[in-house]
């Protein structure tokens, strides 16, 4: 199997990056925040700047706080969150941050590489719009880890992820966790078992 020269963009945890490392491939994450794992193969700093280079692979995870479908009743500025009060971005000025997010986004579905996946929650029917139809979604239950957090793959000349190891537990963990400074962060990292699973069946192309 060919070494390929794989990003792993808007990834601080370093999951999906040493995921494909351990198979073998040229693996590199970029984040605007440093790495967890103080990993020589982490680039700091704004993503889009090395978007372009002469990667195989482009897997990304784009911020999703202004596209999932989760947030979007603060598109309307007189509706309180759930614990009574209003979002901090919310009516015309979340429009705008929809906005960014929307092209954000697009910038990775729309790079030079020949393979890319741009994974996101389920985005709400404005985000959509502009961003398009997913192609799969997939369940952390489906890859061995008993809980369920839906997650949206935009797919470029690769195959959907086929399960590896479905099990039974369906524990709601994501949604319950307490609120903290790093949260977002927290809910963002991607599965080990989700990671190995795209190396596994998309470092082999």
């Amino acid at each position: 199997m060919a070494s390929l020269k794989v990003l792993v963009a808007c990834e601080c945890s370093g999951t999906v990056r040493t995921a494909f490392r351990a198979m073998g491939h040229d693996a590199w994450s970029a984040d605007l925040l440093p790495s967890d794992d103080d990993s020589p193969y982490h680039i700091q700093g704004d993503v889009l700047k090395v978007l372009d280079g002469d990667w195989d692979l482009v897997i990304a995870h784009p911020p999703c706080t202004f596209l999932t479908n989760a947030g979007v009743r603060h598109l309307k500025s007189t509706i309180s969150s759930v614990n009574g009060r209003t979002a901090k971005v919310c009516g015309v000025e979340r429009e705008k941050a929809v906005i960014e997010a929307v092209e954000f986004f697009n910038r990775f579905r729309n790079c030079s590489a020949p393979r890319v996946a741009v994974e996101n929650p389920i985005p709400h029917k404005y985000a959509k719009m502009f961003i398009g139809e997913y192609d799969q979604i997939i369940q952390p239950w489906q890859f061995g880890h008993g809980e369920t957090k839906a997650t949206c793959l935009w797919l470029k000349n690769l195959p959907p992820l086929q399960p590896t190891e479905v099990v039974i537990g369906r524990e709601h963990r994501i949604h319950k966790m307490s609120p903290s400074s790093d949260r977002a962060k927290e809910r963002s990292v991607t599965y080990p078992g989700i990671a190995v699973a795209m190396a596994a069946q998309w470092g082999g192309f």
